[in-house]
């Protein structure tokens, strides 16, 4: 069916598997996999005959995201979110609500909303979305509506060799972090602090103004709120910092440490304290830093244009934000 219900018949495959300079082979596959259209000026692709592809061949499409972690679909003809919520639609995996996150963001149609909106000076370190709760996005989408001026590129790093090359260099820490897993403690006030990137309030995070529904949900989480009186306190954990991915049958840096570490800094958070063992304990900060710097050197950056996809698998791939001068507008959407 296209667009207005008719019947349409399609032949011709759309969707080839091309190469970009930014790519790497890491144990011998292409990371990430990019899908272009085999389209051209005087034959374009329309949205409907694109979101047809999509659904037609979402096998192999899946087979290529299992392989590489992230799969980033360029050409496609997609301008505004209506098109970008479409064409997550004809994945038809079902949606995550954006239930316990830090990051400020906006609803901006069906299933799509803004990516954090934190100042572009602001770099947000790499981290598993959502790592700090229970309920976690199996794949992510990312949208670039308006490319940026400069900069603002969204790093990708695949998680279990972070891992293995941490496991490598620190074992000792990596088997405690094993054993005792992270407590991530942040902040909150009543509303969104657009100047942080962890300026998410708790009637956002918790999609409610009632205190006591705030606290159903947060212990639905795992998560502890202890009332301030200009805010509150989260403490979540402790909860594990590396986890077995049964489909692919191997371990991973499930966390966000270095994010937390590192990133999560305002006017209410010691980012020092954002993050500890799960027993309390506070982080060796050498080997956290460390972490940062292998998951900068393992990392594949690829600049946004407009119109471009970039489906995440979030069990395989960890995920960051560069600073940028506007203008930049990602957009993205959460799956179960």
């Amino acid at each position: 069916m296209n667009l207005d219900g008719k019947a349409t018949m399609y032949t011709r495959t759309l969707l080839v598997q091309t190469q970009i300079p930014q790519q790497r082979t890491i144990d011998g596959l292409i990371f990430p996999s990019v899908i272009s259209v085999s389209s051209s000026p005087t034959n374009p692709t329309d949205l409907a005959r694109a979101l047809h592809e999509i659904q037609s061949q979402k096998p192999w499409l899946e087979s290529l995201l299992h392989s590489s972690g992230a799969l980033l679909l360029r050409g496609l003809p997609l301008s505004t979110a209506h098109h970008f919520n479409s064409l997550v639609e004809a994945f038809d995996y079902e949606e995550l609500p954006y239930i316990g996150g830090a990051a400020p963001r906006s609803s901006v149609v069906g299933r799509v909303f803004t990516a954090n909106e934190s100042p572009p000076d602001q770099k947000i370190p790499f981290h598993h979305e959502m790592a700090q709760v229970p309920e976690f996005p199996s794949k992510l989408f990312f949208f670039c509506e308006e490319e940026p001026g400069s900069g603002g590129e969204t790093p990708i790093v695949l998680s279990h060799v972070i891992y293995d090359k941490m496991k490598k260099k620190f074992p000792e820490f990596v088997e405690e972090l094993e054993a005792e897993g992270l407590v991530y403690t942040r902040v909150l006030g009543a509303s969104d602090d657009l100047t942080s990137a962890i300026g998410r309030g708790w009637q956002s995070t918790f999609m409610t103004k009632d205190k006591s529904i705030a606290e159903e949900r947060a212990a639905r989480l795992g998560t502890k709120l202890e009332w301030m009186e200009d805010g509150v306190k989260t403490v979540m954990g402790p909860i594990p910092a590396v986890k077995y991915d049964k489909t692919r049958g191997r371990k991973i840096w499930f966390n966000s440490m270095v994010a937390a570490y590192t990133g999560w800094k305002d006017a209410r958070n010691d980012p020092v304290k954002a993050v500890t063992f799960g027993n309390g304990k506070p982080l060796p900060g050498d080997i956290v830093l460390e972490c940062s710097k292998l998951l900068e050197e393992e990392s594949v950056a690829v600049p946004w244009k407009k119109g471009d996809v970039l489906l995440v698998d979030n069990w395989a791939v960890l995920h960051s934000r560069r600073p940028f001068e506007p203008p930049r507008r990602i957009l993205a959407s959460l799956c179960k």
